[in-house]
């Protein structure tokens, strides 16, 4: 769980306030008014809502939800579920409030979907990264992440949301809908996994050097990054090699290619996107805890 002082543990409450207007609004404004597929149980309830305009999104998501969280009560601790309350009762209540101060007007799908998915994915994202979720398919990814904790957030909550939304397509019977509600998902979270987790901006290297001693002062010398050495050996020649791994900033990286063709043009180097890098140099390591 994140890591916040005693003074400042109801912070997150004004902020999951803030990111629910937001959400509700996104929602209204880009998805509602243009029958684009929204995933979860807000699209479920936008399906039934179709059908029966007299029962309001935000009640069903409420009612819908109750269930959802007596299994999170289980699984996630206190503090998520608080906070996980709170997020879903402000998104649920702030979608018919919403609704009922103002009608928004159609306007280019494209637009709305693009937008749409750029606030829904961004509310979304503020509100995991303060230990929290708004219930239906957000909940859903957190207990699912408990299990898959190798896949973002973001691409957990586009796999559920990606049935809800051919669903409510099917209800609109309007493949537009479905199309719309796929882009804004894939947008929405692409956003999500960069407010949780940020820009890919480092990468790791793995070097295996015949000058390994030499290659290891060099980069935290000069480049100012530590190393660690890995142990192996060649599988065809049987013989000991030391592997070079280190992190390092992205901006770095042609530094470290010179620095090898300097020492040793002969080296074998792998270089991969790192999603996320927390620890000296870096990031707090008690920054996220998704």
């Amino acid at each position: 769980m994140n890591r916040i002082p005693g003074g400042n543990r109801f912070l997150p409450f004004p902020i999951i306030l803030l990111a629910s207007i937001v959400y509700a609004t996104g929602f209204h404004w880009c998805y509602s008014p243009n029958e684009i597929g929204f995933g979860g149980l807000t699209g479920v309830s936008q399906i039934i809502h179709h059908f029966f305009p007299f029962l309001s999104i935000g009640m069903m998501v409420l009612i819908f939800n109750i269930p959802l969280f007596l299994l999170g009560w289980k699984l996630l601790g206190t503090q998520l579920l608080v906070r996980s309350l709170f997020a879903m009762l402000c998104t649920s209540i702030l979608l018919d409030v919403v609704s009922s101060l103002y009608t928004f007007p159609p306007m280019d799908p494209l637009l709305a979907a693009i937008f749409g998915g750029l606030l829904i994915g961004g509310s979304v994202g503020v509100i995991f990264s303060q230990s929290a979720t708004t219930g239906g398919s957000d909940l859903i990814a957190r207990l699912l992440k408990l299990k898959l904790r190798w896949i973002p957030l973001g691409k957990l909550l586009m796999m559920v949301d990606l049935v809800v939304i051919v669903a409510v397509a099917i209800a609109f019977q309007n493949l537009s809908s479905a199309l719309y509600g796929i882009v804004a998902l894939y947008i929405s979270s692409l956003v999500t996994d960069w407010i949780l987790y940020g820009p890919v901006t480092a990468k790791m290297a793995y070097i295996i050097s015949s000058r390994p001693e030499d290659m290891t002062k060099a980069i935290v010398e000069d480049l100012e990054r530590g190393v660690t050495l890995i142990h192996g050996q060649g599988a065809y020649s049987g013989v000991d090699k030391k592997i070079i791994f280190c992190a390092f900033k992205r901006h770095q990286i042609s530094a470290l290619k010179q620095l090898i063709r300097e020492i040793d043009p002969d080296a074998f180097f792998i270089v991969c996107d790192a999603r996320e890098i927390l620890g000296d140099g870096f990031g707090d390591i008690y920054r996220t805890d998704i």
